[in-house]
C-alpha cells in the first residue's frame, strides 16, 4: 500500500455478482483513489459484503444500462476527478504511481486520460506488450460525462477538451475460460444490437457475408494477438465471432421490425 496521501480521485465500479474479483479490484483502486464507490445492481452473491470489507462505499441501484449506470456512479462520487473501473479490472502499482505523480502539484492540465487495458488471460502471463485496448478511464466530470445511453458507455470527447495519456496499463481479467468469454460476448452483442441505431440492410448484409474474417484479422494481426500463440489465435477467433454476432442480431431486429404489423 502506498504511504503518501492519495490524490482527490473517486473510483467507481458497476457490479452484479462480481464476488470473484471485487475485493482485489477495490483494494487495488485504493492505491490511488481517495474513495471507491461500488454501484451494485442486484447481486445475489457476496459482492456487496466483500466490497465493503475491502474499503468501498456501496450503493444499490437497479440496472439502467451501460452508460446510464456509469452516470449513477459519477453522481455518487465525492470528487470531480473520477476513475472508471469494471469489476474485473486491477489498477497496477505502476499505474497508481503514475497517476499519483500527475497530481503531485495539483490537478493536471488535461481533463481526460487515455488508459490502456492489458488482457490477463486465464492461461499464461498477462499480455502487457500487445493487444491492449484503448479506453479513457481517468477524467474530470466537470469537463466530460459518460454517455446517457443504455448500450454505449465510451466517451464522445469534445475537441476542446485536452486529452492526456497514461502509459502503465490496467490489468483486465475479462474471463475465466472460453465458455465464460463466449457468454460475455453473446450478452454484449445482444445489448448493442438491440439498443444502437440500426444500420441499413445492405450494410448489414455485407458485414454478415464478409465481415467475420476482417474482424478476426483486426485482432490477430493489427492488435498482434498472434503473439499470444495458440490461445491468442483462439481469443481472436472468439472476439471476431462476438463482433459478427452483433451484425446477425441487428439483422434479425431489422427483419422483425419490418415484419411487425403497423397500426
Amino acid at each position: 500500500m502506498m504511504t503518501e496521501a492519495r490524490p482527490p480521485i473517486s473510483a467507481y465500479i458497476r457490479t452484479r455478482n462480481e464476488a470473484r474479483m471485487i475485493g482485489d479490484v477495490v483494494r487495488a483502486a485504493l492505491q490511488v483513489a481517495d474513495e471507491v464507490v461500488v454501484v451494485d445492481s442486484g447481486s445475489d452473491d457476496d459482492t456487496i459484503a466483500i466490497a465493503r470489507d475491502a474499503g468501498a462505499r456501496v450503493i444499490e441501484h437497479p440496472w439502467r444500462g451501460n452508460g446510464k449506470q456509469k452516470r449513477i456512479g459519477e453522481d455518487a462520487c465525492a470528487h470531480d476527478w473520477l476513475l472508471d473501473l469494471d469489476g474485473d479490472e486491477i489498477v497496477t502499482p505502476a499505474l497508481a504511481a503514475e497517476i499519483t505523480a500527475l497530481f503531485a502539484d495539483g490537478a493536471p492540465r488535461e481533463k481526460i486520460f487515455r488508459t490502456e487495458l492489458a488482457l490477463a488471460p486465464p492461461v499464461g502471463a498477462p499480455w502487457l506488450s500487445f493487444g491492449r485496448q484503448k479506453r479513457h478511464k481517468l477524467y474530470d466530470r466537470r469537463a466530460v460525462r459518460q454517455p446517457d445511453h443504455e448500450a454505449w458507455d465510451q466517451f464522445d470527447i469534445p475537441e476542446s477538451v485536452p486529452v492526456g495519456r497514461l502509459s502503465a496499463p490496467i490489468l483486465h481479467y475479462s474471463f475465466t475460460g472460453a465458455a465464460s468469454f463466449i457468454g460475455k460476448l453473446n450478452k454484449h452483442s445482444s445489448v448493442r444490437a438491440s439498443a444502437l441505431p440500426l444500420k441499413s440492410a445492405p450494410a448489414l448484409a455485407l458485414r454478415i457475408f464478409f465481415g467475420l474474417p476482417f474482424y478476426f484479422l483486426k485482432r490477430y494481426v493489427l492488435q498482434q494477438y498472434f503473439r499470444g500463440g495458440v490461445y491468442g489465435f483462439a481469443v481472436a477467433m472468439m472476439s471476431a465471432q462476438g463482433r459478427w454476432m452483433k451484425d446477425v442480431k441487428m439483422w434479425e431486429r431489422r427483419m422483425k421490425e419490418r415484419e411487425a404489423p403497423r397500426g
